[in-house]
């Protein structure tokens, strides 16, 4: 095992890409969490996200994805921003006002994981940010970097749930950190909030009846009525469930450059211009944002739906 001045070292080595905290796991099989894991998945609550059902065994176990794995690194990226919403009509989640995540993050985990290669040239470093079987919220809460909060997400105190997680699976072994209480209490302000009652129970979220789903990955070309009639202006993606948070109420506003100012000034959409565009006008001043991922039709469809409910 590493001293703790190295283990101090490679968190420099994080914070220099900006990542707001960095928690260690010790490398482990998540049993109990694969089971509740399964059981969600049997209830049918991802939806029609079939890729969720795949990779369970690397997801019970990272040393499948990293051979002779010792410890996880898990890394929280703060996108939280002091910028309201313009209005209440067509709202924009905050977590897609800078340039998509999938995009930017992996660039300063390359990086991470190449300086580190350096100083430990016999041991290996594979890097995920919600791309690969990870179940990165579960790795969140062994590594002490938070808990799992009613609404499902991953609370810190310092940042509440506006962060991006990521993950590195290493063969060197670091020395873990503790793990921290629920907070949480008895506070259900998340679970009231939902106005479609998607949070079915603690930390038990039905994508079925989640907003974020429907104005994000579903393909179906209208919602159902207990949904649309429901929306409150969401156009993509819903943050409810964190905005009620009370530890949301001090999170710490980012100041990088690519996150603090919403792309285009947008943290709204506006209709009119929306379906003005061109199919090739949406996907290039689209082409970074997460707004792609549901496509011109999609982003169009979801507005239709508010509509229906004035």
């Amino acid at each position: 095992m590493i001293s703790l001045h190295e283990k101090v070292n490679i968190i420099g080595i994080c914070e220099k890409e900006n990542f707001s905290q960095i928690n260690i796991a010790k490398y482990e099989l998540l049993s109990n969490e694969i089971e509740n894991y399964k059981e969600w998945l049997s209830f049918g609550y991802n939806a029609d996200m079939e890729w969720m059902k795949k990779n369970l065994d690397k997801r019970e176990d990272v040393g499948l994805i990293q051979e002779n794995a010792k410890s996880v690194i898990v890394l929280a990226y703060n996108y939280n921003q002091s910028t309201i919403h313009e209005s209440n009509e067509n709202k924009i989640s905050r977590y897609a006002w800078g340039d998509d995540y999938h995009n930017y993050i992996p660039k300063k985990l390359k990086r991470i994981c190449k300086e580190l290669e350096i100083i430990y040239p016999n041991e290996e470093f594979k890097y995920y940010v919600d791309t690969g079987a990870i179940l990165e919220k579960q790795w969140g809460v062994k590594s002490g970097l938070g808990w799992q909060g009613k609404n499902s997400l991953l609370l810190n105190k310092k940042l509440g749930s506006y962060f991006f997680i990521s993950v590195i699976i290493t063969t060197l072994e670091v020395e873990h950190d503790d793990l921290l209480k629920d907070y949480c209490g008895k506070c259900t302000k998340c679970i009231d909030a939902c106005p479609t009652n998607a949070i079915i129970s603690d930390k038990v979220v039905d994508s079925t009846k989640c907003i974020s789903y429907w104005t994000i990955e579903s393909k179906s070309d209208s919602f159902p009525s207990d949904i649309s009639e429901n929306l409150e202006g969401w156009a993509f993606g819903c943050d409810i469930c964190q905005e009620v948070c009370p530890w949301n109420n001090h999170r710490v506003p980012i100041q990088i450059e690519d996150f603090v100012n919403p792309r285009y000034g947008e943290t709204v959409l506006d209709k009119e211009t929306v379906f003005n565009y061109t199919e090739d006008d949406f996907k290039e001043r689209y082409i970074k944002s997460p707004l792609k991922r549901p496509k011109h039709r999609g982003i169009k469809r979801n507005i239709i739906e508010i509509e229906k409910s004035k």
